[in-house]
């Protein structure tokens, strides 16, 4: 349910949204950014890529949130705050670009 919310606002927004598990590197095209579930994904496969990585956790799963910080994601908020605030996280993310 989340990943449609994300897909919905993001495309409705302006942006190009490609959803899938797969890793950047297998994605097609030039992402301008990543969003992870840094629970169901290791972090270390969407971080440095280049493309700056906006990760979301469960609130209650502290050890997953410091893992996806060392592993250089570049900003990592629980699922609920992504919910409220997505359109503005982006948004930062892609202007510190």
């Amino acid at each position: 349910m989340l990943a449609s919310r994300v897909e919905a606002t993001l495309a409705g927004a302006g942006h190009d949204v490609v959803m899938g598990p797969e890793p950047p590197s297998r994605l097609p095209g030039e992402a301008e950014l990543i969003v992870a579930d840094v629970g169901d994904v290791d972090p270390g496969l969407v971080a440095g890529n280049g493309v700056p990585v906006l990760g979301v956790y469960r609130h209650t799963d502290a050890s997953t949130r410091a893992r996806a910080e060392a592993a250089g994601v570049d900003l990592v908020v629980p699922r609920s705050r992504l919910a409220r605030e997505l359109p503005e996280l982006v948004e930062r993310l892609l202007r510190a670009d």
